[in-house]
């Protein structure tokens, strides 16, 4: 999830009648709307471009299980335990989706995890806050996963082939993440005093994260122009966090909760809300590993990846043996 808050490693931008004969034969390719293939030549930042957001958003999927899976033991009913197993289960196939996409870039699914672990690469900063109750799951699926839906439609559109590809079915199965998300709040917006005030403080600790998920301010985003022109982007920041805003609130609306946001109203003229000031000092300082779960998650991440080497192993020794016996045979 969460592709936006990548900055882009390519190069500055370039006209045309700047670019060598091989760039050019590429942007044309591009502008034709003719999608690149694995095998296909690219200029180096583009390829450094997609596998560092490719990277982050398999990291983002995988992470992203953390928060509500400690939730599958404790939901309230059998059949929300069954709807959020086959949530997360969902999202580890993200993952796996998007790490073969970034894989057919020249990098090891191994250097991927390897970057990750030592803090190079990062995940969404979504990720870094604890879910503390019941209602958390519902607006994790209402407002992360609804985020989430908001980058990842135009990456559809993306002009890196196996990336565009991935991001079809992971779409269809977000849009159902959002809905259970929204159906749990909208469930507790029907009970009691208690469980009206819990979806309601959920709703206040996850707002503000949710629309930091878009990334910096396009005034900061210092590289989209090259993304864009990439077509690794379709949309700016910006664009896509108002859009996230004029789609959210009036359904917060509709089931009585509030934006914890004393200066949103809706204006008139540009026939959207206006909102208050992202606290971006925040931002910036989970995305350093100072956030409140920070710690915890890159843990439970090590820990994974270390109880599962002997695996690793025994698959990489019996796929060797295997090609030895081919070799043999032959």
């Amino acid at each position: 999830m969460y592709a936006q808050e990548v900055k882009s490693t390519g190069e500055a931008v370039k006209s045309l009648k700047e670019m060598s004969p091989e760039e050019r034969a590429f942007q044309e390719k591009i502008d034709a709307g003719v999608k690149i293939e694995p095998k296909d030549w690219m200029p180096e930042g583009y390829r450094k471009t997609l596998i560092r957001q490719i990277s982050q958003h398999a990291h983002s999927e995988i992470v992203g299980e953390l928060p509500e899976g400690n939730w599958i033991t404790r939901a309230p009913t059998l059949e929300r335990k069954a709807i959020l197993l086959a949530k997360v289960q969902d999202e580890a196939g993200h993952g796996l989706y998007l790490y073969c996409a970034a894989e057919t870039l020249g990098v090891s699914r191994d250097e991927m995890t390897e970057q990750l672990l030592s803090g190079k690469a990062k995940y969404s900063s979504i990720f870094n806050y604890p879910t503390l109750t019941w209602a958390d799951i519902g607006a994790i699926g209402w407002l992360v996963d609804g985020a989430a839906i908001m980058n990842q439609v135009p990456l559809q559109r993306c002009s890196y082939g196996p990336y565009s590809r991935a991001m079809i079915r992971i779409c269809k199965e977000e849009s159902f993440h959002q809905r259970q998300g929204y159906a749990i709040m909208m469930q507790l917006m029907k009970g009691d005093a208690a469980q009206r005030e819990m979806a309601q403080d959920a709703l206040n600790r996850w707002w503000w994260p949710s629309l930091m998920m878009f990334g910096p301010s396009d005034a900061d985003s210092v590289h989209s122009a090259q993304s864009m022109a990439w077509k690794i982007k379709q949309n700016t920041n910006d664009e896509l966090r108002q859009k996230f805003v004029d789609q959210t609130v009036p359904q917060a609306e509709f089931i009585g909760l509030k934006i914890p946001d004393p200066d949103l109203k809706w204006n008139e003229e540009k026939g959207g809300y206006d909102f208050g000031e992202i606290d971006w000092n925040e931002f910036h300082e989970v995305l350093k590993g100072n956030g409140p779960c920070n710690k915890e998650r890159m843990e439970a991440r090590r820990k994974a990846w270390n109880d599962g080497a002997w695996f690793r192993d025994g698959l990489m020794a019996h796929a060797k043996k295997r090609a030895a016996k081919k070799i043999a045979a032959e």
